[in-house]
């Protein structure tokens, strides 16, 4: 499962680029907008994702980010408008999909639209924002057999945001046990919350103890973004392509201009 060849044959370049695209609240959920409805989320949307693919991004992941407060189980009404949007809007660069924070939804919303890869919590027990939080890794993999969706690639997200582990396992004995045991394709690691710094000595540590790639996911910024790039294989990035810097706000067509002008010279140098 952890070959490094599926991971150069979907990227295509050296240290790739995962440009979130955050879909406004979907039907079902405190924050949409029924007056704008379902259309207003696929304008909005393809919006971004045009805008970040004309910036030279590597991959994009859509997520229903303002689903605010979350849940450990999506709505069905959810699920089918986030298949509507992505279906009318996904570009021809790879895609992945995140539910926050239902993986069973991901997966099934990924199968359905071609996507390649979902980014989940899967392992391990946490107190949360959500309460306590407690994944099933097994029941997941279990789905995407069934489904015939193993070509689907698995992101774990081993430090997650708005949470805390429960249990004395270091992050590096975590992230070996997830591709070991639960055969995790790619490890993640976040700050504490969208958009704040991951600690670059955990990513260093991980690296250091499993053979799979590892993705800074939070916190990547313009002048941050060489010592990310420097340790891990790869980044998503959220809040610093918005303009001003903030999660909620469009893509900023500029930012990621110079986001990924600095990318660049990371993989000319390396």
């Amino acid at each position: 499962m952890n070959s490094k060849g599926w991971f150069s044959e979907l990227f295509g370049v050296s240290k790739p680029i995962i440009a979130m695209a955050h879909i406004p609240a979907l039907p079902g959920t405190p924050r949409y907008d029924r007056e704008k409805g379902v259309e207003h989320l696929v304008k909005w949307v393809a919006r971004d994702v045009e805008n970040l693919v004309e910036g030279g991004v590597d991959a994009i992941m859509f997520c229903n980010e303002d689903d605010r407060p979350y849940v450990f189980e999506a709505g069905i009404e959810q699920i089918a408008a986030m298949t509507r949007v992505i279906a009318e809007v996904k570009p021809k660069i790879p895609f992945g999909v995140d539910f926050l924070w239902d993986p069973m939804a991901a997966m099934a919303v990924a199968h359905a639209t071609g996507a390649r890869f979902i980014r989940e919590v899967l392992t391990g027990v946490y107190e949360s924002d959500m309460g306590l939080w407690s994944p099933n890794t097994g029941k997941l993999a279990r789905f995407r057999s069934q489904i015939g969706a193993d070509d689907i690639r698995v992101f774990y997200n081993v430090v997650p945001e708005f949470a805390s582990p429960l249990g004395s396992r270091s992050e590096a004995e975590r992230a070996h046990s997830a591709v070991v045991s639960s055969l995790a394709d790619v490890i993640l690691v976040s700050g504490k919350m969208a958009g704040a710094e991951a600690d670059l000595s955990i990513i260093k540590d991980i690296k250091n103890h499993i053979d799979a790639p590892v993705f800074v996911n939070t916190g990547v910024k313009p002048h941050n973004v060489m010592d990310y790039l420097s340790v891990a294989d790869g980044a998503i990035v959220g809040s610093s392509l918005k303009k001003d810097g903030y999660t909620w706000n469009p893509v900023d067509p500029q930012r990621v201009e110079e986001f990924m002008d600095q990318v660049k010279l990371v993989r000319q140098s390396t």
